[in-house]
């Protein structure tokens, strides 16, 4: 700078933006990282509510039932919208077993587990398209 100036130059504007998107590049991918796995507590805890109402019904009607003999919409929507769940069933008159699926919707769509889904005997899995999905880390 030259003597009574004051203020910044263009070089050192430009080296604190280069610095400032550098972090951001670093920063934004952990932070959706972060974001997919908070909102897929949402699909979980749908998925979860689905299989135990599941439980409650085969107890009373010895059969699983579909979302709507359970008090679901169908299909099921998550509290905050970014899992949508159907529900299929075994087959026969008087199923014997069911898988849960929620699918990623809307803000969710990008999440390396994609599709989770629970089944009549408890397992639980997730059909993405990360390393995750077929880790475990998504449940």
């Amino acid at each position: 700078m030259r003597g009574g100036e004051r203020g910044f130059s263009l070089v050192e504007l430009l080296a604190a933006l280069a610095i400032v998107a550098v972090l951001a590049a670093v920063a934004l991918p952990a932070y959706r990282r972060h974001a997919y796995r908070a909102r897929r507590v949402e699909g979980k805890e749908l998925l979860l509510r689905i299989a135990h109402a599941q439980e409650r019904h085969y107890a009373t009607y010895n059969r699983y039932g579909d979302l709507a003999d359970l008090g679901f919409a169908e299909p099921a929507w998550s509290e905050q919208g970014f899992y949508r769940a159907t529900l299929r069933l075994g087959a026969g008159d008087s199923p014997q077993s069911f898988v849960a699926v929620a699918w990623p919707s809307a803000a969710q769509t990008g999440d390396a587990c994609g599709v989770l889904s629970v089944d009549d005997t408890g397992r639980k899995e997730a059909a993405g398209s990360g390393d995750a999905a077929g880790g475990g880390a998504c449940w």
